[in-house]
């Protein structure tokens, strides 16, 4: 981008916040997870579709709930409950002998660290444990399994975004290279070249998907296949078009006269002012591309467990809509705002690089 193009972009505002929105929107996928102490794929069964809170849970309701839970799943009873100081002082009472290895079950429960025996009476029949809380916040709420949704949105729009930029790497290497030929070659090359264009776009993309993971399975590189198989076509029309008119211009006549070779033509002068058209459309392409795996990942094509993308969590929100509003909710704000942000960023580029403002 020129020092003038640069100024242009920097003049238009919706534009500059776009870009800005899409920079934090990368950070915040990119270094949150790191900063967030809830794995993604970590599922807390005492907190299933947990509400967005600023509160550490587990409460003490949710904690003595817990402690019933892990009971009965080692067939005991409990007695004298203390729940002071963020611990769980019980007494687990059993018609047999309990196994200590068993009381793994009270940190399974996502609400409590590694218990110890503290006392153990009976011949094993009754011990006495004690458990620290382990806290957690969901600030953006829990899902149907009880995973941070926080956590997982932030992971689903790190999918997103790395899909969007592999499919747009995709569309300009294959796009740019077929279009700019054709559309230099002209004639018969040209016509042949777009015919192939003609017969991708007649394919249904959807049965192509679907034919791919019937062949190859639930892959995550098949996304990338399928859509790099379709979407570089527009661009490589883009090219062509741009390429027809500038081939006709004085420079490129001028070094067709000095004896350069179509390659060289190709490189120094033409794929030069190809960069405005190119940029611009693959801004736009970004959130084609991203809402094809949404869309994908919706209908059960795309990325699998424990991976996620926006476009799972979104599938998953739809479901749990009406007791769980926050789970679409979430990642259906981080998806617009990517979107809408590459949508304003293309149209600053298509302006900034426009040739008829130089």
């Amino acid at each position: 981008m020129t020092g003038a193009a640069f100024e242009r972009f920097s003049r238009n505002r919706p534009a500059l916040l776009a870009l800005l929105a899409l920079l934090a929107a990368a950070a915040f996928c990119t270094v949150g997870p790191f900063f967030d102490p809830a794995a993604y794929d970590r599922a807390y069964p005492a907190y299933v579709r947990a509400p967005p809170s600023f509160r550490a849970h587990p409460s003490e309701a949710e904690a003595r709930a817990a402690l019933v839970g892990a009971a009965l799943r080692l067939n005991a009873r409990l007695d004298d409950v203390d729940l002071a100081s963020r611990r769980a002082r019980a007494t687990l009472m059993s018609p047999r002998p309990i196994d200590e290895r068993e009381l793994a079950y009270f940190e399974r429960s996502g609400a409590f660290g590694a218990p110890t025996v503290v006392e153990r009476r009976d011949d094993g029949r009754t011990l006495v444990i004690d458990a620290p809380f382990d806290s957690v916040r969901f600030l953006a709420g829990a899902d149907a399994n009880g995973r941070d949704l926080l956590a997982r949105t932030m992971i689903a729009g790190r999918i997103s975004l790395l899909v969007g930029a592999l499919g747009c790497a995709v569309a300009a290497s294959i796009g740019v290279v077929w279009g700019a030929l054709a559309g230099y070659a002209g004639g018969r090359v040209d016509q042949a070249m777009m015919r192939v264009v003609d017969v991708l776009y007649a394919l249904p993309f959807l049965f192509f998907v679907i034919l791919l993971v019937v062949v190859f399975g639930r892959k995550f590189v098949l996304i990338f296949v399928a859509i790099g198989a379709v979407e570089w076509l527009d661009m490589a029309r883009i090219v062509r078009g741009q390429t027809l008119s500038l081939k006709n211009q004085e420079f490129v006549v001028a070094a067709r006269a000095l004896g350069l070779k179509p390659a060289s033509i190709l490189v120094r002068h033409v794929a030069p002012n190809l960069a405005g058209p190119v940029a611009a459309t693959l801004a736009l392409l970004a959130p084609r591309v991203i809402l094809i795996e949404s869309f994908l990942s919706f209908l059960g094509l795309g990325v699998q467990e424990p991976l996620t993308s926006l476009g799972v969590l979104a599938a998953d929100g739809a479901r749990h809509m009406e007791s769980a509003p926050w789970m679409l909710l979430v990642p259906a704000a981080l998806l617009s705002l990517i979107l809408l942000a590459f949508n304003f960023l293309s149209e600053g580029l298509a302006d900034a690089l426009d040739p008829r403002e130089r």
